[in-house]
């Protein structure tokens, strides 16, 4: 016998319908949600599908419902520090559903965003994903004018399309609410480059909570600046701070080092606050830092809920939702261990 012959039968359609008890038709029309099927009987062949192990064929689904049941996301994050966990919260909403992704890095090269987005299309993608590292870099000219739906995440798209950011200035507030309920008088900001927009957000929020002539360090995001904000703010003659809120886990590591190198303890002389919750370097920290966490997975995963419902035709309200952020709180700012807020 051939060793192929060996496995176990695949199910199929016919074997859903005979254990449910109901019509091939009736058994595909409850799988691919078509047709005037009972939501009793939708439930029931679903589960009954699941349990003896049924898997469609995908080319049979697509041709059923005239849908590929896949779903492109173009990024610009190389890296994947922020795409890969928001690809998670993304697959879990769209396999549940039995939607594949297509993940597609475009190295910010407008031709290569183009190449990939003509490939997608050609895969007869059901919708698109566009997602960036800042939530205001442009997207590709090449996104303009689609004929599939297009949803934005950590990106703010216009106004006719659905975007999903991280709500920046409810971090800041987090955060800097939190050194303040610690006593901190003299909280410091020390952050990225003014030209980001979310930089901005929070320092506006900073200011507004500690005062308009509150001190803003502006620089790279690096450990490196971070030593230098360091240098900068203990150099000088009058108060030093006793607090500093940080615009990145990495910047946050370095003003860390700096301090440790100066002989200030974190967290009893500085209390220290990153934001982003990036582990590999928040939990590596020594302390471990205290930080802001986007929640990117759940941002994610409202993502791949709104695709899903405009690849149906579903009505999504265009526009800007902005996800909430929630606190971490670790050692650097008094935590006795991790402790999300």
């Amino acid at each position: 016998m051939n060793s192929f012959d060996d496995g176990p039968r695949r199910q199929t359609i016919r074997d859903v319908a005979s254990a449910a008890g109901v019509s091939v038709s009736t058994a595909s029309n409850a799988l691919n949600d078509i047709g005037r099927t009972s939501p009793e009987t939708r439930e029931r062949v679903r589960r009954i599908a699941k349990e003896i192990g049924f898997r469609p064929n995908a080319l049979a689904r697509s041709l059923v419902s005239r849908r590929s049941h896949t779903v492109g996301i173009l990024t610009n994050d190389t890296y994947g520090r922020l795409t890969l966990p928001m690809t998670a919260g993304v697959s879990e909403a769209l396999l549940d559903e039995g939607v594949s992704v297509f993940l597609c890095p475009t190295n910010n090269d407008p031709r290569l965003a183009r190449l990939h987005l003509e490939a997608l299309l050609d895969k007869q993608v059901d919708g698109l994903i566009f997602t960036a590292t800042r939530i205001d870099l442009p997207p590709p000219p090449a996104l303009a004018d689609l004929p599939i739906p297009v949803v934005h995440a950590f990106s703010e798209g216009p106004a006719d399309r659905v975007s999903f950011v991280p709500d920046d200035e409810q971090g800041a507030r987090l955060a800097v609410d939190h050194l303040m309920a610690l006593g901190r008088k003299r909280v410091v900001h020390v952050t990225g480059p003014m030209d980001y927009l979310a930089v901005r957000r929070r320092a506006s929020v900073y200011r507004g909570l500690i005062g308009a002539n509150a001190d803003v360090l502006s620089g790279e995001w690096t450990e490196e600046w971070g030593r230098e904000a360091v240098e900068k703010l203990f150099a000088g003659p009058g108060a030093k701070p006793d607090a500093v809120f940080c615009g990145s886990d990495e910047i946050a590591r370095g003003v860390i080092d700096a301090l440790r190198d100066r002989g200030v303890r974190v967290p009893s002389d500085v209390a220290v606050m990153g934001f982003d919750n990036w582990e590999v370097v928040s939990r590596q920290t020594r302390p471990p830092l205290s930080t802001i966490d986007m929640e990117l997975k759940a941002l994610g995963r409202r993502v791949g809920e709104a695709i899903l419902a405009l690849c149906r035709s579903e009505p999504v309200p265009f526009g800007i939702t902005r996800m909430p952020c929630s606190l971490v709180l670790r050692h650097s700012s008094g935590a006795t261990k991790d402790a999300p807020y």
